[in-house]
């Protein structure tokens, strides 16, 4: 089992980041965590109780993000239902730091199993982004009544073009947080005008303190074959330079039987880029999932 971490002393500094950021937001007293056979999970809960039928949605994030980069996103989700944000173990963040070196898929959808069971009660809808994608499709969990996959890991191989690998270069030698925005904007579409300086500022953290983990592969067929008894809806950015919808799409609908849709003007980082457009997705989605 490899950490994440280069160092206890980067593994401090990351956790101390944010712990920082979510007890410096409205959600301070919504940080909790369980534990599971892959260690400590870090868990943020916004939001009302459920009604009867409805389901939570759990938010997994992706590679180098947590449930502190998500915070805006969940917090406005959580004025319409139960929220439950879950940290990644084996990414940095408030989670257990180590991964396994083979078996991945398999050892996070084991852990997800457990964290819905020990943190999540009833029916579940699992948003997951990039990796987090990945994640949510690794999981067999009864809870789990959908899935809404943004920008989803695990369907088609991440593809990495020639800029996108020139902003990343500079960013693994020598990270610093003008190479570190330069690298986010290159995940965004182009020309965004907006991207929040908290992410420049994380990903520096990352460069500095942080082995980062490679793309996910496509998920085996026979795995993904399973999973078309559960609706789902993949979600990609018009100009997102490691999914673009061409490649995407018909692949989500050829291997896992989902429902497909495009937002316009956005690149990869949709929960940044894009909230509103996840925001009505989800909502739309979760209409039809009710089960009482």
């Amino acid at each position: 089992m490899a950490s994440v971490y280069r160092s206890e002393q980067a593994r401090a500094e990351v956790r101390r980041w944010c712990v920082n950021r979510i007890e410096g937001s409205c959600l301070a007293q919504a940080r909790s965590e369980v534990v599971t056979s892959a260690g400590i999970t870090g868990v943020v809960t916004v939001g009302p109780e459920p009604r009867d039928g409805e389901p939570s949605v759990v938010l997994l994030p992706g590679t180098n993000m947590n449930a502190a980069l998500c915070l805006p996103v969940a917090e406005a989700m959580g004025r319409e239902r139960r929220v439950v944000v879950l940290d990644l173990p084996g990414q940095p963040g408030l989670s257990a730091d180590r991964r396994p070196r083979a078996m991945r898929s398999s050892w996070y959808g084991k852990w997800l199993t457990e964290a819905l069971e020990r943190a999540v009660p009833g029916p579940v809808v699992i948003v997951g982004h990039s990796l987090g994608g990945a994640v949510a499709l690794s999981s067999d969990s009864p809870q789990i009544v959908g899935r809404v996959l943004l920008s989803s890991a695990g369907i088609v191989r991440l593809r990495v073009p020639v800029p996108l690998l020139a902003a990343t270069v500079p960013w693994l030698l020598r990270p610093t947080v003008a190479r570190s925005t330069a690298l986010v904007r290159r995940m965004a579409a182009p020309g965004q005008a907006y991207v929040p300086d908290y992410l420049g500022e994380w990903m520096d953290l990352v460069g500095r303190c942080c082995r980062t983990s490679l793309a996910p592969p496509p998920l085996p067929s026979g795995l993904l074959e399973l999973r078309r008894s559960v609706p789902a809806l993949v979600v990609a950015g018009q100009f997102d330079p490691f999914l673009p919808p061409r490649d995407l799409g018909p692949a989500a609908r050829r291997r896992i039987g989902a429902d497909f849709s495009v937002v316009e003007g956005a690149g990869h980082l949709l929960l940044d880029e894009s909230p509103e457009a996840v925001l009505v997705a989800v909502r739309e989605f979760c209409a039809a999932r009710r089960t009482g």
